[in-house]
């Protein structure tokens, strides 16, 4: 874990929690660790994200190991209402109530912040319709990527669970698992895998819970590579114990879940460490070279490397899907990547700068060639390396990135492509040169062509898209 993947506003309290109960001032801690009173005061307001270094001398100064000031949750109960009522107060919907912001003080009682803070969550839950509209799914996605962040994108009880069924099939602990294995995986829960030609469309595979069956599309339409993962995720529901989803939040955590499983089953983190760690030391880390030994899809082996960077090799990185026009499906970052986003922080849906590699790689020569680039941000220098999927239609691109100091580490860092973005600036890339507008400005009428996303339009199932009638009629064809 490092100081970017942890909440500043949490690793505040938890700084101030250890400096009061040692009895030391400000001043005090301020000359055991070479910094000013009115510095650490905005590190403890969470107005200052310190380096792990300066993590390190204030672990020492207050006599504390530096993981226990990285952990992510409050010191505290009194810590945790007091950080609920700050961000509930910074809500657009508390703020429509036109009060004024409320400052507890050391006297204000415990109760009063827990009234408050739930008759906001209350408040908020009821505003909220009964159909998911595209910025309440966007708000869902985006808080779950904070945590994901947060996290540093590693789900530890996940690997713990991945681990012992791998375990129970007697995995070797090296390379892909065999198409045996993954039977003797869904035998593990009880289940036995069928192909079928007339798995509904709406739905990449289908359990039937009765006779223990499931099923999946015929090679024909899906890949041995990505039934694999298919039949991964959809055990994942099982080893995780889901539940039907009560929301749409809760569905894109379970997809988020079972995502993560499959790549824990597929791509073992006892066998991908070493690989990894290996490949750091010899400056060739590749995603490339992750898909061929564990026999997965580029974008798997995109999010599994992901999951491990952080956790294991000590490198902060970002992921991100997107179309040809820039459209984000997909992302995740904790090296501070400026990600364009919207009013409410969400990510997907957005549009990428086309000076970005994401971008880029569909125009070079070759664009399913991996595509290597430096970008210059109002965040700093990023390197990527991007893969277009000629696969996938319409064509995405998928892309793991780093900060400058850190693609070292990483093939494809002797690339000369380097392009500045000013964006969010519109003069970047979102408004056209003045010359060229003023040509064309009210003599152009653009028929737009439809899109498709995700996140785009909610339909009012609890699992979106599927038609369960479709779906029954098919488990009813095919039971034996």
């Amino acid at each position: 874990m490092t100081a970017q993947t942890v909440d500043p506003v949490v690793l505040g309290y938890r700084i101030r929690h250890y400096r009061r109960a040692r009895g030391l001032t400000l001043d005090e801690l301020g000359e055991r660790v070479g910094k000013a009173a009115p510095y650490l005061s905005m590190l403890e307001n969470g107005k200052r994200e310190p380096r792990l270094g300066l993590i390190n001398a204030l672990a020492d100064a207050l006599d504390v190991a530096a993981t226990e000031l990285l952990r992510p949750e409050p010191p505290t109960r009194r810590a945790e209402l007091e950080i609920a009522l700050d961000r509930a107060q910074a809500d657009p919907l508390y703020r429509e109530l036109g009060l004024a912001h409320f400052r507890p003080t050391a006297k204000t009682p415990d109760v009063v912040l827990e009234h408050i803070v739930r008759l906001f969550r209350e408040l908020k839950g009821r505003a909220h319709p009964t159909i998911v509209t595209r910025e309440e799914a966007r708000i869902a996605n985006s808080e779950l990527r904070a945590e994901m962040r947060t996290r540093g994108n590693y789900f530890a009880e996940i690997e713990d669970t991945a681990r012992e069924v791998v375990s129970a099939v007697g995995y070797s602990g090296t390379g892909a698992l065999t198409e045996g294995d993954i039977r003797g995986l869904a035998a593990h829960f009880g289940f036995t895998l069928h192909r079928s030609q007339r798995v509904p469309s709406s739905v990449r595979s289908v359990t039937d819970l009765r006779n223990r069956r499931i099923y999946i599309p015929q090679r024909d339409s899906m890949s041995t590579r990505g039934a694999r993962s298919v039949v991964m995720q959809t055990l994942g529901h099982f080893a995780l114990d889901h539940q039907e989803p009560r929301d749409f939040a809760q569905f894109l955590r379970q997809r988020v879940e079972v995502n993560y499983f499959a790549g824990a089953i597929l791509m073992p983190e006892v066998s991908v460490v070493p690989v990894l760690a290996h490949a750091k030391t010899e400056r060739d880390l590749s995603i490339e070279d992750l898909r061929d030994a564990f026999y997965v899809s580029y974008e798997m082996a995109a999010h599994r490397f992901t999951n491990l960077a952080t956790e294991h090799l000590g490198l902060a990185v970002h992921f991100v899907r997107s179309d040809e026009q820039g459209i984000i499906w997909k992302a995740y970052e904790n090296n501070g990547v400026p990600f364009p986003r919207n009013s409410v922080g969400a990510i997907e849906g957005q549009r990428l700068c086309r000076e970005w590699g994401t971008r880029q790689a569909f125009h070079s020569e070759d664009k399913f060639s991996m595509h290597y680039q430096y970008t210059d941000t109002s965040a700093g220098t990023f390197w990527c390396g991007t893969h277009v999927d000629p696969a996938q239609e319409p064509h995405a691109a998928i892309t793991v990135g780093a900060r400058f100091d850190d693609a070292q580490y990483f093939r494809g860092r002797q690339t000369n492509r380097h392009s500045v973005s000013r964006c969010p600036d519109p003069t970047c890339c979102r408004q056209p040169d003045g010359d060229l507008a003023s040509r064309w400005e009210g003599w152009a009428w653009p028929s737009v062509r439809p899109n498709s996303h995700v996140l785009a339009a909610m339909p009012v199932e609890t699992i979106p898209g599927v038609d369960l009638t479709e779906l029954y009629e098919f488990l009813d064809r095919l039971a034996p």
